[in-house]
């Protein structure tokens, strides 16, 4: 006989938790280019072979993006919020960043358990991008489901919406205006009280 369901939350990370790191190579760079995020393009292949594409342009290394990304924090308030939130129900990260970005991020957020893709690097140069798999926010969720979990998942841009839609809850976290407005089917929030409590709710229906 099977256990009964035990609920589980999934969190993208950049804009939920940390800030965006391309958005931050960009401001230390100047290029533009590098502002665009999954907020801004759907197509993940694009929005990552146009970065590529850019760092090659303008000669930018690796050791010049991983100097940017290991000077950020966590947002205000997101270290306190998630260790709240994993003291209430498992909690796993789901996220389009990558191995090499992530590392320095989760020390600084006690080291949550994060799923995420890997950078190609050759010599001092970001050479190419390898997904974990395809579309592995929405599959990660359809196997915790499979696990018997029923799983609330949180997110704030185009690339979190197969997720939302695959989980039992979908949740937006200060997403943008044209996201909120393309999904109205999902509850939006922009403090982390409020994301608890939404959270909590969700658990409490399911």
């Amino acid at each position: 006989m099977p256990s009964p369901p035990q609920s589980l939350v999934v969190l993208d990370v950049e804009g939920v938790l940390t800030p965006e790191v391309w958005i931050a190579v960009a401001e230390r760079t100047g290029i533009d280019f590098l502002r665009r995020t999954t907020r801004d393009e759907p197509d993940y292949d694009v929005l990552m072979k146009g970065r590529i594409a850019a760092l090659d342009a303008a000669g930018i290394t690796m050791t010049t993006i991983m100097e940017v990304v290991e000077g950020l924090m966590p947002l205000p308030g997101a270290r306190r919020f998630l260790e709240e939130l994993q003291s209430r129900v498992p909690v796993v990260l789901l996220s389009d960043t990558f191995e090499q970005f992530g590392r320095p991020l989760m020390a600084e957020l006690g080291w949550p358990l994060l799923l995420c893709h890997t950078l190609v690097v050759e010599g001092d140069r970001l050479a190419d991008y390898r997904l974990r798999v395809n579309d592995q926010k929405a599959r990660s969720v359809e196997a915790f489901r499979a696990l018997n979990y029923r799983v609330v998942a949180v997110g704030d841009s185009y690339n979190d919406m197969t997720m939302l839609a695959a989980a039992d809850s979908g949740i937006l976290f200060r997403a943008p205006d044209n996201v909120i407005a393309e999904h109205p089917q999902y509850p939006c929030c922009t403090a982390y009280e409020d994301l608890l409590d939404l959270i909590d709710g969700c658990i409490l229906n399911f």
